[in-house]
């Protein structure tokens, strides 16, 4: 297995080959829908990309059907650590292609998506009171079994899987100007990124992160990597202490922008797409709206697409969303 400063960035080609192979696995393309009344209240044109609509109710499901489904290194197994949507993302390409799945996730972790995990038929290890912890010990579980370790973004197969959906993003509204994608640990902005650069007319990748959680971002903004100790923000999508090589690499060089927003922004951002898109949102979900409610005044006159990368919100994030206020309140 190679090391990560060894592992390669997928090419535009290696998209292309994911979305063939993903195809007959995952409904899709995924809707890519107008939003009037939320671009009323934003003054940008956008539209929404439900990737929530995705068998695990989140993007990552790509990333794990491409890698699960071709990958020849994981066939006798696979240990990986997440938060939810990445183990979400595996257990289901496992139940799918006959490869057990072991997860670890931390204490406490979002129970709609474990209960998924589990129905999905994955083995769950608790572990640790964050995404870093239970990353620290299945590494170190791996190592000591020779288990075949999946990371949730050092996985050439998994980020170009996921950059499938910015290929259906550009062929159903070639004219946008801008794509605002969520980051945790980086995968979906990198295969954004990667996609979006390689199209024939410039179109913006812009990253979003919760600022209780910044390390991605600081990574990219000081070109160095940038550890937090501890993470505070709600959006279990979006809390990562650590930021992740591949991605790194590949944001560094073609990311446009990135944004901070708070995890009031992410509340409210969650508010406006259920009460004016009609739209649940998680907290990562919802992100890609908080920022272009941040960035409305740089994005106006632009025709943009929000990700909704996942829809596993707790019944708890909903009702502190629907209490948190409108975005007209600024």
């Amino acid at each position: 297995m190679a090391t990560v400063s060894e592992l390669v960035a997928p090419t535009l080609e290696d998209v292309r080959e994911a979305r063939a192979f993903i195809a007959p696995h995952l409904p899709l393309p995924t809707p890519l829908v107008s939003a009037d009344a939320l671009s009323a209240i934003l003054g940008v044109e956008v539209r929404l990309k439900l990737e929530s609509l995705l068998p695990t109710s989140a993007f990552k499901v790509r990333g794990g059907v491409n890698l699960v489904g071709r990958d020849p290194t994981v066939r006798g197994g696979i240990m990986a650590a997440s938060t939810g949507n990445h183990g979400q993302s595996l257990a289901w390409a496992g139940a799918r292609f006959g490869v057990p799945i072991t997860l670890f996730v931390p204490e406490g972790a979002n129970p709609i998506k474990v209960a998924s995990m589990r129905a999905l038929g994955a083995t769950i290890v608790e572990h640790g009171t964050d995404y870093d912890d239970a990353r620290a010990e299945c590494e170190r579980r791996a190592a000591r079994t020779g288990g075949r370790y999946v990371h949730s973004g050092n996985e050439p197969y998994l980020i170009a899987g996921v950059a499938t959906a910015t290929l259906e993003v550009l062929d159903a509204w070639p004219e946008v100007d801008v794509l605002v994608v969520p980051v945790g640990g980086g995968s979906g902005a990198s295969g954004a990124s990667i996609a979006a650069t390689a199209s024939s007319r410039r179109v913006e990748v812009i990253g979003v992160q919760s600022e209780g959680a910044p390390s991605a971002y600081l990574s990219w903004r000081e070109r160095t990597t940038v550890t937090r100790d501890a993470i505070h923000t709600f959006a279990e999508g979006l809390a990562t202490r650590s930021p992740f090589e591949l991605p790194q690499r590949i944001l560094r060089e073609k990311l446009s922008d990135f944004v901070l927003v708070s995890d009031d922004e992410l509340r409210r951002a969650m508010h406006a797409l259920l009460l004016n898109a009609h739209v649940v949102a998680e907290g990562a979900g919802a992100a890609a709206t908080a920022a272009a409610w941040k960035l409305r005044d740089r994005l106006r006159g632009k025709r943009v697409a929000l990700w909704v990368s996942g829809g596993n919100a707790t019944e708890a994030s909903i009702m502190a969303a629907l209490s948190s206020g409108s975005l007209k309140e600024d």
